[in-house]
């Protein structure tokens, strides 16, 4: 299929999936409004409708907790084939249906780019009618999954980083007790091979995890207190403080500075934080869990995030070039959510090894912003690769290119028409 082709296919696949100013990351496996998956697909819709882009994200945060958190699940419906539902997660924090906890957050650099991408005139309107809404989202960041203020953040479930089996959640999930769940039938494996899906034993504990929550009746300082899961994890620290300092971006643009001055205090403690993560003997950020004190002993996708969020010290960015370039030595296709040489990766299962395309796009813009065009440039050919063989996949083996999990997938159609195209690229050239 030629790369035009590709970008109607693309287009296609956004316009499928919307329904009615929101959009279902693939219909079936994941029937409602994902957080980080409508606003990576807000940059898709910009590339032909940035009307609608905008709208994508304005939908997300109608489903805004009063507390200031921005849900991981809309339900704007209940849909009986996805498990679990409105009803397990016994949520009342917000206007619309939800679930208990949030995703990384990524709007704010997203909304940064929409506006910097403006040609109606009206986008900074729309960023300033966001602005305190995104301020409320960061605030609620900083309260709860960093109540100790040690600049680094922390997920109370493993479906809170977006990587729900990732290698690094393992041990403290075998701390989990499972208890308080009944019964309960999964839908995920009915769509999907259960080979590419995590385990019944995961599920298990991420239902005790929900369960424990809910016991607490969702407070958020309670469950930062109690929750039987509390890891900080890079990647959602690493995505709050490029957000973060996207949102001060935009502060300034809007004349907002007293907001100014304070997002610079969660910068400041941040980029301090963050060397809590880092483990001596990888040479990478990695998590730590909060309850055992312990760092977890594997390289993720997401320790390559440090260029991204603005920690580009020589140290760590030599680190991280070495890991790139051992790690592309191991596999076809980079960049494997989960280091191939440890004994925790999977090639087709979910997190613990494919690979994801706008992880992809996330490593690459980091790597391009610090001068590295090279590993960049690997970055986007080995993604437009991965379409090109397996089409619009959810993940991808880094191995074979075999797409795996959902088929025309809203996010990696985005990730295509923002970045990855052939099109994408001789357009910005």
């Amino acid at each position: 299929m030629s790369s035009a082709d590709l970008d109607q296919t693309a287009k296609s696949i956004l316009i499928e999936n919307d329904q009615g100013g929101y959009t279902v990351p693939t219909k079936g496996l994941y029937p409602y409004q994902w957080n980080w998956d409508s606003v990576f697909v807000a940059l898709g819709f910009a590339t032909f409708d940035q009307d609608r882009a905008w709208r994508e994200i304005e939908m997300l945060f109608e489903g805004q907790w009063r507390d200031g958190m921005v849900p991981h699940i809309l339900f704007r419906k209940d849909d009986p084939s996805y498990f679990p539902g409105p009803s397990v997660w016994g949520t009342d924090g917000g206007p619309i249906p939800s679930s208990g906890h949030s995703q990384p957050p990524v709007a704010a650099t997203v909304i940064s780019d929409l506006v910097d991408s403006d040609t109606s005139g009206k986008a900074l309107g729309r960023a300033a009618a966001l602005f305190p809404s995104l301020m409320n989202w960061h605030r609620w960041f900083l309260a709860y999954r960093d109540p100790e203020a040690k600049g680094a953040m922390s997920v109370i479930h493993p479906w809170e980083s977006g990587r729900d089996n990732l290698p690094d959640w393992d041990d403290a999930l075998r701390a989990v007790v499972v208890k308080d769940i009944g019964p309960y039938e999964r839908k995920d494996t009915s769509h999907v091979d259960p080979a590419m899906r995590p385990h019944k034993e995961d599920y298990d504990r991420y239902l005790s995890i929900m369960a424990a929550c809910r016991n607490v009746g969702w407070d958020p300082a309670e469950v930062a207190r109690t929750c039987p899961f509390f890891v900080a994890d890079p990647g959602v620290t690493f995505i709050f403080l490029r957000a973060s300092r996207d949102l001060l971006t935009l502060a300034e643009k809007l004349g907002k500075d007293a907001e100014a001055d304070e997002i610079k205090g969660w910068i400041n403690r941040m980029e301090t934080g963050v060397k809590s993560l880092w483990h001596d003997g990888l040479k990478a950020h990695v998590a730590l869990d909060r309850r055992s004190g312990k760092h977890t002993d594997g390289i993720s996708s997401m320790s390559f995030l440090a260029p991204y969020a603005g920690i580009a010290d020589q140290e760590t960015l030599e680190s991280l070039q070495g890991h790139f370039d051992r790690i592309a030595e191991k596999v076809r296709y980079l960049m494997p959510s989960y280091d191939p040489e440890h004994t925790s990766y999977e090639p087709l299962r979910y997190w613990r090894g494919p690979v994801w395309a706008m992880v992809n796009y996330m490593i690459a813009r980091g790597f391009a912003e610090v001068g590295d065009s090279a590993r960049a440039e690997r970055l986007r050919n080995d993604t437009a690769s991965l379409v090109e063989a397996s089409g619009f996949a959810e993940y991808f083996s880094p191995e074979t290119a075999a797409g795996a999990g959902g088929g025309t997938f809203s996010w990696t159609a985005a990730i295509w028409l923002t970045w990855a195209s052939p099109t994408h690229v001789e357009q910005a050239a």
